[in-house]
């Protein structure tokens, strides 16, 4: 099965210095049936102004993604660390038992992020954060996985969850499958270009909520970067 989440239909908001579109139920945009798709809990489609961004504030017990699309997102914590993350780059925290955290553009355009939350698989440990770069042409035409809780999964960014990251880029009329499992509960945007997804047509920033299906073919329409997470 899978549902069509048109991009004009999500919830959002705008801040001017940022513009929202929320996937799932998120701040002031709530929806009781909208809670989240499995352990997947937020997926936000942000745009950020220029030399603006989220000043300090706190998380616990959530795996946070920020998969950049375009120009940069500068992290600074409450650990020490600090890091700037460019298109094409990917940064992951561990929130385990409680961090601080802030999220600037500090970039002379607009940078364009998908933040995406999923549930860990217990509360509490030390927090921890990361960054890789993922360069588009080592995924141009198959899925690689760019964070995972998943045995087995060396090369990506870990997280503490029953769950994986995967991004792929196709040219017009290429083809990537996903072999899964009916019980996953499967979530996908594309960031750029339309998809056909077991030929159900996703337009770039559309989501797709995909659960009882065993193999996902996805098959570009046009030019097209994807980003799909497995969760349990």
């Amino acid at each position: 099965m899978i549902e069509l989440r048109p991009f004009n239909k999500l919830g959002g908001a705008d801040h001017g210095w940022l513009k929202a579109r929320h996937h799932f139920s998120f701040a002031s945009y709530y929806d009781p049936n909208n809670m989240g798709h499995g352990a997947l809990r937020v997926w936000n489609d942000d745009e950020i102004a220029p030399d603006t961004g989220f000043p300090p504030h706190p998380h616990r017990d959530m795996e946070i993604i920020t998969y950049v699309r375009d120009g940069a997102i500068t992290h600074e914590d409450s650990m020490g660390n600090r890091g700037r993350t460019e298109a094409g780059d990917v940064q992951v925290m561990s929130a385990g038992s409680g961090v601080r955290h802030s999220e600037y553009n500090l970039e002379p355009q607009t940078t364009r992020i998908f933040q995406i939350w999923i549930e860990p698989t217990g509360s509490g440990g030390q927090p921890t954060w990361g960054s890789e770069p993922f360069p588009k042409s080592d995924r141009s035409g198959k899925l690689v996985t760019i964070a995972s809780g998943i045995k087995g999964d060396n090369d990506a960014l870990p997280i503490r969850a029953n769950a994986r990251v995967l991004a792929t880029t196709l040219k017009a009329g290429e083809t990537a499958a996903y072999d899964t499992d009916t019980a996953r509960h499967l979530y996908l945007v594309p960031a750029v270009g339309s998809v056909e997804v077991n030929g159900v047509k996703v337009d770039a920033r559309d989501g797709a909520a995909i659960s009882n299906e065993a193999k996902l073919t996805i098959t570009a329409l046009e030019d097209a970067e994807v980003v799909l997470v497995d969760a349990a």
